[in-house]
């Protein structure tokens, strides 16, 4: 079997390097996928599900803690996760929101290796202004996206499906294939596989093609 045929192990992730700029951050790797969202949006809590590793990316009780770009290296050589800084923090000061903000910029504008964003929304509170911001970066890149609805256990069946279909239909106007959605719950660990299968895609497709 072929590398690019491989298993993605994702409970294998073990963590790389954390950047503060963009020259800071690894080699461009071969294909790597980025989480992104809002502080309090259930990010960290996210990977860590998706890693069967609860402390694996940080998590805290303040919001706004992760202030670094952490890469998270999984079994195929060149194949990584990345976790990008929380924003909209209200408690972080200016000038180290407009320190992420400058440096976030950076790494989507210029870093080759990045196949896709996963974008953590709070099902009961998405499209924030950072939100329309991703979204509309990548309707106009082509970056692929995955909307990633957490906290799905907050909500009852009908709502959360209801929310889902109302994101899905306005979002595929707007990037078409390029964009899925999916509903998460990290307490009750529902949406694990649909997860992890979408990241192999992102991931393989793109590993796939390099070696063609």
């Amino acid at each position: 079997m072929s590398e690019a045929q491989s298993i993605i192990n994702f409970h294998q992730a073990r963590f790389c390097v954390s950047a503060d700029k963009l020259n800071q951050c690894p080699d461009d790797s071969l294909a790597e996928v980025a989480f992104a969202g809002r502080s309090n949006a259930g990010k960290s809590s996210a990977i860590n599900t998706l890693t069967q590793n609860g402390k694996l990316a940080r998590t805290s009780k303040t919001p706004g803690r992760t202030q670094l770009i952490n890469f998270f290296d999984l079994n195929i050589p060149g194949i990584r996760i990345v976790d990008l800084p929380g924003y909209g923090y209200a408690k972080v000061p200016v000038a180290v929101k407009v320190h992420w903000q400058k440096h976030l910029d950076a790494y989507l504008q210029h870093r080759e290796a990045l196949k896709g964003l996963v974008l953590v929304m709070d099902i009961r509170h998405p499209m924030k202004d950072f939100d329309e911001m991703l979204i509309s970066w990548c309707e106009k890149t082509g970056m692929p996206l995955h909307v990633l609805l957490t906290k799905a256990d907050k909500l009852t069946r009908g709502p959360a499906q209801s929310t889902l279909l109302k994101l899905q239909a306005q979002l595929k106007k707007r990037l078409g294939e390029n964009v899925t959605l999916q509903t998460f719950s990290a307490l009750k660990k529902e949406g694990v596989p649909e997860l992890r299968a979408r990241l192999t895609e992102l991931l393989q497709d793109q590993e796939t093609e390099s070696g063609a």
